[in-house]
């Protein structure tokens, strides 16, 4: 094990010990049941379209993708599957239950997957999400500072889930670079940062929200351009469907179209903005 294998292995382990879980590779059969019970209770999926199966996560893990379950107190609390890619690893799906949310436990699975993939001399991680949630925005890119490359429109199409029915599936593709400045500066503790100006003849207002909620498509022609989403989207979706696709084409007109013509997404502020910065293309 070479020192930058080490130290991830060092902050993953301190990570894990902080969240209070345990995080090791799965195997035996039982073990994916129960890693699909896992999922189950997360996503609520239907019956009879089950996210993965049993049979599917043990092949998996039997051809070195990683399979991981997360453990409390004896009990599986939390799941994530990658599986190798062409860029390295892609990191299809995790969850947790409700009953650990806001332990940091997300922060501790990656930074796991991070030692795992570069005990293996894998250096790049890819994974998507739903670009509308604040959250998880500011958790990847900011927190983690991994970088988007993609917009990727209506990915999944039409789901069935209990957390995604009825709304298009957009997502963002990213890419962490494992042995990258903001990677490292990630696993000691150090978020990644942007500083943002005021809107002003350089940095401009793509997107914003209007007095009544919905949103506002705006500038799109300055060095910078700020892009604002919703902070509970998910809530949004449940009490104004129609102002949460709003939302959605919103975005997707203007972050996906900023995306597509290779313009550099460069963070995520605490306060619920994208920054855009036109001046760099992306390398995606």
């Amino acid at each position: 094990m070479n020192g930058t294998e080490a130290a991830a292995a060092a902050a993953a382990d301190l990570a894990a010990h902080r969240a209070g879980v345990t995080i090791s590779e799965l195997h035996g059969l039982d073990e994916m049941l129960e890693a699909r019970r896992v999922l189950d209770r997360v996503w609520r999926p239907d019956p009879a379209n089950p996210l993965i199966t049993p049979e599917l996560l043990r092949v998996f893990a039997h051809s070195g993708s990683y399979v991981v379950g997360i453990h409390r107190d004896g009990r599986m609390v939390g799941f994530c599957l990658g599986f190798l890619a062409a860029a390295g690893l892609h990191s299809h799906i995790a969850g947790v239950d409700d009953s650990v949310r806001g332990r940091n436990i997300g922060f501790a699975v990656k930074l796991h997957q991070r030692a795992w993939a570069l005990a293996r001399g894998i250096t790049t991680v890819t994974w998507t999400f739903d670009p509308l949630v604040s959250r998880n925005a500011y958790f990847n890119l900011a927190k983690l500072g991994a970088a988007p490359s993609a917009y990727l429109a209506d990915f999944y199409g039409a789901m069935q889930d209990g957390v995604n029915a009825g709304t298009e599936s957009d997502r963002l593709m990213v890419r962490w670079e494992l042995t990258g400045e903001h990677a490292v500066r990630s696993a000691a503790g150090t978020p990644r940062s942007v500083t943002v100006d005021s809107p002003g003849a350089h940095t401009v207002v793509g997107l914003d929200a209007r007095p009544d909620g919905r949103p506002a498509v705006g500038r799109r022609d300055g060095d910078t351009v700020l892009v604002r989403i919703p902070a509970e989207i998910e809530t949004l979706r449940h009490t104004g469907p129609s102002l949460a696709r709003a939302w959605r084409y919103a975005l997707r007109e203007v972050l996906g179209g900023l995306m597509a013509e290779g313009h550099t997404v460069t963070g995520f502020t605490r306060d619920g903005w994208y920054v855009i910065d036109r001046r760099q293309e992306s390398q995606a």
